[in-house]
């Protein structure tokens, strides 16, 4: 009863919005120890603007439980932890990528690159999941946004981008998020719904939102680690959020540095949006496969809604 309480006291205030998503219940790997790698792209959207890129090296291993970053984290009672690290890389562009010119009223290019300590504690008696990590790295041309991205569009003949000249210069990436979800609703692990909540406090994002996710088909049950390893598992799921913007350094510079070409007023920002994250798991024996699509509304005020999908491939170790 407690844990409800808690649950209905955070969904008004708290659950941050990001671009690259691996602590949801959901994408469990239902192991201590694992290695997954994410890409997502807007191609798979038929797009090239706003979040245009971002990809993600993941590891888990019950060693990096001796991380003195965990010692910086909440250490709630739970049955199971999963300590890990990831490598992240984000990057940004505006509707015409192709002109070297600053593009007025829409986005600035900007790419963030940082390493972020993870840690999980599930609780399969309340049916409670709790999440923290602590991202550090740098956002600017240091994160090598436009080296990335002209790789790409050169290996695939796209055209050639030329305005990272006027992108968001180099500044300071630490970032702090602790999540929270809570299982509603379970029936004989074919579909599920959870109630999620989290707050990201920092100099890249400071946000918070509201929001649930839900599960059909045959389902991994992360809130009970029962499964074995030898089963086929096949589900989709769907993540509706609504955020609550604080501060984004894509759109608005980073903290310390003040001669970015171009940025969006704060005043300009959208501090309500909404996001929807949606797509198809698939898990055997020691393999991971996960597709995405999600669509986000507006960001700032002479801004459009925003789509791009991805895909995870993850293996465990034991």
């Amino acid at each position: 009863m407690k844990n409800y309480i808690l649950v209905l006291l955070l969904l008004p205030t708290i659950l941050s919005s990001q671009k690259i998503d691996h602590l949801a219940s959901f994408k469990d790997m239902g192991s201590e120890s694992y290695f997954r790698f994410n890409y997502d792209n807007d191609f798979f959207a038929a797009s090239d603007k706003n979040y245009t890129q971002g990809y993600s090296f993941e590891y888990a291993n019950r060693s990096l439980k001796k991380n003195p970053i965990n010692y910086l984290f909440i250490n709630p009672k739970a049955m199971y932890f999963t300590y890990g690290l990831a490598l992240e890389h984000i990057g940004y562009t505006p509707s015409d990528f192709v002109s070297p010119d600053i593009q007025l009223d829409d986005r600035p290019f900007a790419a963030a690159i940082y390493l972020k300590s993870f840690a999980i504690a599930t609780d399969t008696i309340s049916k409670s999941r709790l999440s923290q990590s602590l991202s550090l790295g740098l956002i600017g041309p240091g994160a090598f946004g436009r080296e990335m991205q002209t790789a790409i569009h050169k290996l695939i003949e796209n055209k050639t981008p030329g305005g990272w000249d006027n992108q968001i210069q180099n500044d300071l990436v630490l970032n702090y998020k602790i999540g929270y979800e809570q299982q509603i609703f379970n029936y004989t692990d074919f579909i599920s719904l959870q109630a999620v909540t989290s707050l990201q406090l920092g100099t890249l994002f400071t946000n918070a939102s509201v929001g649930f996710n839900s599960t059909i088909g045959l389902l991994d049950n992360p809130f009970s680690r029962n499964s074995t390893l030898s089963k086929f598992k096949f589900y989709a799921f769907v993540q509706p959020t609504v955020h609550v913007v604080g501060f984004d350094a894509t759109l608005q510079g980073g903290i310390f540095t003040n001669d970015n070409p171009y940025t969006i007023s704060s005043k300009n920002i959208e501090r309500f949006t909404a996001q929807i994250d949606y797509g198809l798991i698939l898990k055997y024996r020691k393999l991971y496969l996960e597709y995405t699509r999600t669509t986000i509304t507006k960001e700032f005020t002479s801004g459009n809604s925003a789509n791009w999908g991805g895909f995870k491939v993850g293996f465990l170790f034991n």
